[in-house]
């Protein structure tokens, strides 16, 4: 397709799409949760009584009884028929890195000859969809077609478009979870009663600790036409061919710059959408990357921000074609440069303060602030194989090590002062006090420019877990991953070193040692034992990875190698002591990751193969002979043109097209052999493996080739967008 009649289409496409971003007259504020039945909403539509049940239940965790659950629903019901709702659905999460949801009407039979709308609590609080055709690792055999969602109070319900969306678990009939909510629940459960309780050796009225989140979405847009013209996009989210643009990210022009009219729109429309669902979008910039943007909220409690950054990915992709865009959430979509992520800010807070926020106003304070840090980088050493295990997918391997992105081995960033208080920690007296500097000033020598408070810590991109001042920040998340798989393993882990943490205090204080000092006596050998994880350097150096190794960390980079860390006695012992996962549904979950490793590659592989053959081989093959036959023909008018080397240029092409060419058509036979043994394979993990290791490696070697070609055969000719296209929005 020639590069006019490329834009043609985009044009064509962008033309078809009415940009109508809606335009409130309210601030932010006024239409804030617009469509999301909160606290506020409650208060007018129950009874008074079933007011206070309601903040009961999601404050402290009290049961629903269902003369209750009848009372709310209809009082829901009211709210969203007033909104134009007909339909309602138990919108989940299962193990495929999406959302779900089944519709029904408000209707019933009224036993008359019509129908009445009709919603109950049973409906509210309880649905059955089918659970035979979602992934559950063997937990139940496909003619087992029974499952429940279940109501999560602690999320609220929100309208979109006609439809009441009502956020559940997923779990089969005999109770196993076949979702990411049901055991995130479990984790910040067991995070909550475990902080709770080292919380109180300093402040005993803490009644509860609470995980905070705040992710921040990186992401891709494409214009719609071109998008529709490269199958690889369409089928796998990346693109498995193109020669790097001329241009790029290497002018760092990109980044903070004036963001494009039509990027612009598009935000505006999204963001007015978001908020109206009750999604806190606060920061919006251009990205490194070409075509790569950001968008980040302000931080919520974890499983509600989850439930919000799922709603929001579904959102994106909806408004962007409405803008002429399709939005790209894989993690590399473009060879060469920066990838997608979706960094996960962590902290921990009680119902009174921060707990990672530091300086203190006390020695107290920073005692409590050094005992949840110092517990946090024992649950990531312990564990940081698993933590590593939790963001890694055959599409985030494409990113990890890469442009920006932070490598494929855990570590954590402390910044100076605070890695400078630990190391004095280690061999402080007991009546030393613990002493932590907050921000101080830097004057700068600028005119007019006033005095700038600097953080106690730099930041260190290259580091997967970094300490920022009052949170860490998990920057190693896929950006189309379900936060909840990180979150999920590190609120787990971090239960599990607090839990053993207070056992060992709570053991010495026995043997008549003061509290204070057996606290800080734990916290010495704990600092101690977790320094492996501590790195302040250069990530994506050799000689760290050498370093990481000779200290013990996870240096493994195979995908379904690193799925094998779910599987450690360690890592199961954790699951099954803070209540999160049993064994056999940790099982059950790596054959999900292993059989979804697989698929994702052979998709890429059968795709890649078919653009080989059906769209690059034979314009090649076109262009080449449009070649010979111009050779030829100035042999014909010119006899001694070889001689004269007129055709030396010509002919150099051609020998170097053959070359190309050949070896494309001989190695996709072979990739379509490899595929085949594969999948002859029929345990999860070895046909991973095997895609891993003789499949996946294929799909690089041939593409050396084909983007040789791009460079080499007409522009006219060439049948995909090239990456000069796009890569950069008109």
């Amino acid at each position: 397709m020639s590069s006019s009649l490329r834009f043609e289409v985009v044009g064509e496409a962008f033309k078809k799409k009415a940009i109508d971003v809606p335009t409130p007259s309210e601030r932010p504020s006024e239409f804030f949760a617009k469509y999301v039945f909160t606290r506020q909403k409650m208060f007018k539509y129950l009874p008074a009584e079933v007011y206070r049940k309601m903040c009961d239940v999601m404050d402290n965790g009290a049961s629903l009884d269902l003369k209750t659950a009848d009372l709310v629903a209809a009082g829901m019901k009211k709210w969203a028929m007033e909104l134009g709702v007909t339909h309602c659905t138990h919108w989940f999460q299962p193990l495929t890195e999406g959302t779900a949801e089944k519709h029904d009407a408000f209707v019933e039979h009224d036993w008359k000859g019509g129908m009445v709308e009709e919603f109950t609590g049973k409906q509210l609080i309880q649905q059955e969809p089918d659970a035979s055709s979602f992934p559950s690792g063997g937990i139940r055999s496909t003619f087992e077609a029974r499952g429940y969602s279940a109501w999560d109070p602690a999320s609220p319900v929100f309208v979109i478009g006609d439809t009441l969306m009502i956020p559940t678990v997923f779990i089969s009939y005999t109770g196993e979870a076949l979702d990411y909510k049901a055991p995130l629940k479990k984790a910040l459960h067991a995070v909550d009663k475990a902080a709770t309780d080292v919380c109180r050796y300093f402040y005993p009225e803490v009644k509860k600790v609470i995980s905070n989140l705040g992710w921040e979405q990186e992401y891709f847009l494409v214009d719609e036409g071109l998008y529709a013209t490269r199958p690889d996009l369409l089928m796998t989210g990346r693109t498995l061919m193109g020669h790097d643009s001329a241009k790029n990210q290497q002018m760092d022009d990109h980044y903070f710059g004036s963001i494009p009219g039509r990027v612009a729109a598009f935000m505006k429309d999204l963001e007015i959408q978001a908020l109206e669902l009750g999604i806190p979008c606060k920061t919006r910039h251009n990205e490194v990357a070409p075509n790569q943007f950001e968008l980040a909220p302000i931080f919520e409690e974890t499983n509600l921000a989850i439930d919000h950054n799922m709603l929001l990915m579904s959102l994106m992709k909806r408004v962007a074609r409405k803008h002429g865009f399709r939005c790209l959430l894989h993690e590399k979509p473009f060879a060469g440069i920066n990838g997608s992520g979706k960094h996960n800010n962590w902290s921990l807070a009680t119902d009174t303060g921060v707990l990672l926020h530091a300086p203190g106003k006390t020695p107290l304070d920073n005692l409590r602030f050094v005992t949840f840090i110092v517990e946090t980088l024992m649950a990531v050493y312990r564990h940081n194989g698993l933590l590593k295990a939790s963001i890694m997918s055959a599409t985030n391997a494409h990113r990890l090590g890469a442009n920006e992105a932070p490598p494929a081995i855990i570590s954590s960033f402390l910044g100076k002062q605070l890695s400078d208080v630990l190391e004095h920690l280690e061999d402080a007296t007991d009546d030393e006090l613990i002493d932590l500097a907050g921000k101080h000033g830097m004057k700068l020598d600028i005119p007019q420019i006033p005095e700038l408070m600097i953080d106690n810590t730099d930041r260190n991109r290259t580091s997967p877990f970094a300490f920022t001042g009052n949170r860490f920040e998990f920057r190693a998340v896929g950006s189309q991953a379900n936060c909840a798989a990180a979150m999920i393993v590190l609120n787990a882990a971090v239960a599990e070193a607090l839990t053993e943490f207070k056992a060992r205090v709570d053991a010495l204080i026995a043997e008549g040692t003061d509290k204070m000092k057996a606290i800080l006596k734990v916290i010495r050998e704990d600092i101690k034992v977790c320094k492996p994880i501590h790195f302040d350097g250069n990530g994506y150096s050799e000689e760290w990875k050498a370093e990481a190794k000779r200290r013990g960390l996870d240096t493994e980079a195979s995908c379904p190698l690193v799925f094998d860390r779910y599987l450690d006695e360690s890592s199961v012992k954790m699951f099954e002591t803070t209540n999160v996962l049993k064994r056999f549904e940790i099982e059950a979950r790596n054959e999900i990751k292993w059989e979804t490793y697989t698929k994702k590659i052979q998709i890429e592989a059968r795709i890649f193969g078919d653009m080989c053959l059906n769209h690059i081989i034979p314009v090649v093959t076109r262009y080449q002979s449009a070649l010979i036959d111009n050779v030829h023909k100035v042999q014909d008018i010119f006899p001694d043109a070889t001689a004269a080397g007129l055709n030396a240029d010509n002919i150099d092409l051609i020998k170097k097209i053959s070359e190309h060419s050949g070896f494309i058509t001989r190695n996709v036979d072979k990739l379509i052999e490899a595929r085949k043994v594969a999948n002859k394979i029929t345990d999860e993990r070895a046909k991973a493996i095997a895609y891993h290791d003789t499949v996946a490696p294929m799909l690089e070697s041939i593409r050396y080739h084909i983007d040789k070609l791009e460079l080499i055969v007409d522009d006219e000719m060439w049948p995909l967008p090239k990456y000069r296209e796009l890569l950069f929005i008109r």
